[in-house]
């Protein structure tokens, strides 16, 4: 099995590359998901980040949260949406100075693993897994729930035949009935569910400890360089979430974000249903941002040690999160 190999390769090409490219006065890029419907969307669409912020936002849509970690280490990618707290570990477990700056959402519904429905297999026959062919995107949240579940399940990985592959390529491939299992989010998800089933809730997942939430990520020499730009940000995202949050603007904002994801209505409607975006209090607080993920993503890199993921875990990802520009957003200023 290579997934060791897969793995590490990526990160050790990453974190060499250094985030070269610092971002100007008048225009930084953001990378986001398509499929993945979030508030933020609504003043993307709409131009508020570059009227609030002063600058030139050039976004772009990817497909990973480790192709992500990649952008961001070549300089290519200043600000990352959404991005998947295992491929953030994997990053900075590598060297690659990148800092999470809030917790963009929470949705331990929309990310999971699923088994075809012609092998029959569910939580009370799950061993039978060993030795089937799984999908999963290598680094991301879908993989550290994957670890995390057949642990649970008792299944030898090592005899598993394990294929990195992209969410939405990996639902296609399952339709066709090429794949055992597969593992993704969002959009791709629900299709994956069209052929399957899962193993385990969110709710069941939740209990064992399998936490699933993405953060906004950016390198620490752009925080450093562009601190009360970040904040700005943050604060406009802030603030959509809080409209999002009140349920009074559910009609103006829903077709907008539906449009910007490449989604249908419907479709957003049900895949946003499955998401929490914690207010700025909350983000602050100790579950989250004033300890609580960075005790998480030690947690993350113990499990991919163990799997032989990624060569070892830091002492501590204390130095992972800055919450200064979120703070400096919530006050205000």
């Amino acid at each position: 099995m290579t997934l060791k190999t897969t793995l590490m390769g990526a990160v050790a090409g990453a974190a060499l590359l250094g985030s070269s490219l610092a971002a100007t006065a008048e225009e930084i890029t953001v990378a986001y998901f398509l499929e993945w419907p979030m508030p933020f969307q609504y003043g993307k669409a709409k131009g508020i980040y570059e009227e609030e912020m002063g600058v030139d936002i050039n976004w772009v849509a990817f497909d990973t949260g480790t192709a992500m970690s990649a952008a961001m280490a070549s300089g290519d990618v200043d600000i990352s949406v959404s991005q998947g707290v295992p491929p953030f570990v994997v990053a900075t477990s590598a060297g690659q100075d990148l800092q999470a700056v809030d917790v963009a959402v929470s949705y331990a519904e929309n990310d999971n693993c699923v088994v075809a429905e012609t092998l029959e297999i569910d939580k009370e026959t799950a061993s039978e897994l060993a030795g089937k062919q799984v999908a999963v995107p290598i680094g991301t949240a879908a993989h550290y729930g994957f670890l995390r579940q057949m642990d649970h399940f008792g299944v030898d990985i090592g005899t598993m035949d394990i294929v990195d592959m992209a969410p939405a390529d990996s639902a296609a491939a399952f339709a066709q009935g090429n794949l055992d299992m597969v593992c993704g989010w969002g959009a791709a998800l629900r299709r994956m569910k069209d052929h399957g089933n899962v193993l385990l809730t969110g709710a069941e997942k939740e209990e064992l400890g399998i936490l699933v939430f993405d953060v906004t990520s950016a390198p620490a020499d752009f925080i450093a360089e562009n601190g009360e730009l970040l904040a700005t940000f943050l604060k406009v995202t802030a603030d959509m979430n809080e409209m999002w949050n009140s349920g009074e603007h559910t009609d103006e904002m829903l077709p907008v974000i539906a449009q910007d994801a490449g989604m249908d209505p419907e479709a957003t409607a049900a895949t946003i249903a499955t998401f929490v975006f914690p207010s700025v209090e909350d983000q602050l607080s100790e579950k989250w941002l004033g300890g609580g993920a960075q005790e998480f993503m030690l947690g993350v890199a113990n499990v991919f040690v163990e799997a032989g993921s990624i060569e070892a875990a830091r002492d501590s990802y204390d130095d992972a999160v800055d919450s200064a520009p979120l703070a400096e957003a919530a006050s205000g200023s």
